[in-house]
């Protein structure tokens, strides 16, 4: 039985375990929305630029969580997060973009990844999942934002390709986690949403799609990325996913389709910190 690789270790982070490799050692793990200094409905530990929040308690957000992991925002690097399937190798060149503000992101970017030591790979979320990627033997790592439109686009496979096309990693080299996102049990979609799934080749739909009455379904986002992640070459042991839903569990973590309206965005990150 598959355990949660999650771990709520202190109120504001729940992190993954770090792992040592020849370039440094890869940490990663998942903001809750809990610790910060924003006022409701962005309460507290809001990291999102682009949702109505004072951009200076954002800021100040930032800055409190890179002293908690130990890794400076100036280190660490955003893409625009358009929902699309468009991923970018990055180097310590790019570091800092997107850190602190929203206009310095990279441009239509959704996925991130880079063998480079001391560059912290960011993204934030409110439900969407959360792909995390990593090599330990040729050490790299890789995060990508996933909406329902994003895992239709394959950005799982993308960033598998991708692994393989920069660095000469292949698939069964890899491991990847799925984050904290909205689960089966609160994700409905309407038949748009869900043709665009029955269109995805090599995947049964009936897997992840779940119809209700008048042309409604329940979508599991997060067992169709492992399915994605799967038909992409990852070895099933290779792949973990969380049992934490966002919107079931709005006291820990932002949800925008429970809460309505305006909210936060948690952050997700992973690097490879060398100590230098």
């Amino acid at each position: 039985m598959e355990t949660e690789l999650f771990k709520n270790t202190q109120p504001e982070i729940l992190s993954l375990p770090s792992i040592k490799t020849k370039s440094g050692t890869i940490v990663a793990g998942f903001s809750t929305r809990i610790g910060g200094l924003s006022s409701s409905p962005y309460a507290t530990l809001n990291f999102g630029y682009h949702v109505g929040d004072d951009p200076e308690i954002v800021t100040q957000n930032r800055r409190r969580f890179g002293e908690l992991i130990g890794i400076e925002p100036e280190k660490w690097i955003a893409g625009e997060q358009v929902h699309g399937n468009e991923v970018a190798s990055v180097t310590q060149a790019d570091a800092g973009k997107g850190a602190l503000d929203y206009s310095s992101t990279l441009s239509g970017i959704d996925g991130l990844l880079t063998d480079q030591t001391n560059s912290l790979l960011t993204a934030c979320f409110a439900d969407c999942t959360p792909l995390f990627f990593w090599s330990e033997n040729t050490p790299a790592v890789g995060l990508a934002h996933a909406g329902w439109k994003g895992t239709v686009g394959e950005i799982a496979a993308v960033m598998t390709q991708r692994f393989f096309q920069d660095f000469g990693i292949s698939a069964h080299d890899l491991k990847a986690a799925i984050g904290p996102s909205i689960g089966p049990c609160c994700y409905e979609v309407d038949d748009r949403v869900a043709n665009r799934v029955k269109e995805i080749s090599g995947i049964d739909d009936h897997d992840v799609l779940e119809m209700k009455d008048n042309s409604r379904y329940m979508l599991n986002l997060q067992l169709l990325n492992k399915l994605i992640l799967l038909k992409s070459g990852i070895l099933a042991e290779n792949i973990f996913t969380t049992t934490l839903c966002t919107s079931c569990h709005t006291e820990l973590f932002f949800s925008h389709r429970k809460e309505g309206g305006p909210t936060g965005r948690m952050m997700g990150y992973i690097g490879i910190i060398s100590g230098d």
